[in-house]
């Protein structure tokens, strides 16, 4: 799959234009890991990057995403842009394209931050990633808190990074997460359930479900499992504690 990432990226550059691989690929490409997927991200406008390649699909035209299709795979190959403000607390209401920068500055944690440039085979990051990654953090880009007005989902985003890469949430980030917590119910329940489901199925749940606990967003998605606390249970069965003890 990297072998045909990087022929994307080639044609894109042979077209003359610039093309980097961006997001959790970099982070796994830092962190030593074989990536899963890639993401191009480029300043060829939708329809250039259309003209280029033979087989695409325009999911996300409007936001500068075009999905391109080779050899079996599918690459999501995105222009540089920068958001407008955010209404409905999961896409901007505009976009406009922009600069590596401004592209970066715009994306949820430093770690998926970062861009990695195949042909000069160098990681750019514009903002503290490498850094953070050395340091096991998951660090908001920018105000916290307006991240996560811009997106309601990057919070459990958050917590499942720090309980999939078994990370510490920078301070900063984490206040903002506990203080809009509450907000969490403006994503929609699909959404939710993906991000709850990769949360669960790690190997490192029990920290996942402690986060959602000590931020508030396991009270505000499902208040059912905050009611079990101070249920109590036969002791000489249970003695571990209450309901909500023996579910962790």
């Amino acid at each position: 799959m990297e072998k045909v990432a990087r022929e994307i990226a080639a044609r894109l550059r042979k077209s003359g234009h610039i093309a980097y691989f961006a997001g959790g690929c970099v982070r796994d490409m830092v962190r030593g890991l074989i990536p899963k997927d890639y993401d191009i991200v480029t300043d060829a406008r939708p329809e250039a990057v259309q003209g280029i390649f033979q087989r695409t699909v325009a999911v996300g035209a409007h936001f500068g995403v075009i999905i391109v299709l080779e050899d079996g795979f599918q690459f999501e190959v995105a222009t540089f842009r920068s958001d407008d403000a955010y209404i409905d607390g999961r896409h901007p209401s505009a976009v406009h394209f922009s600069s590596p920068e401004e592209d970066a500055q715009r994306r949820d944690f430093t770690i998926n931050g970062m861009f990695y440039d195949p042909v000069a085979e160098e990681v750019i990051d514009f903002v503290g990633g490498r850094a953070d990654i050395d340091a096991k953090l998951v660090r908001a880009i920018g105000d916290p808190a307006q991240r996560f007005a811009e997106d309601r989902l990057r919070m459990l985003r958050a917590v499942r990074f720090a309980t999939v890469l078994d990370y510490q949430i920078d301070q900063n980030t984490w206040d903002a997460l506990v203080a809009n917590a509450p907000s969490i119910n403006q994503i929609s329940t699909e959404r939710i359930r993906e991000e709850l489901v990769r949360i669960f199925l790690s190997p490192n749940r029990v920290r996942g479900w402690d986060l959602l606990d000590a931020s508030g967003l396991m009270r505000a998605i499902l208040p059912e499992l905050e009611a079990m606390k101070g249920v109590l249970q036969p002791e000489q069965f249970h003695p571990e504690g209450d309901v909500f003890v023996h579910t962790r």
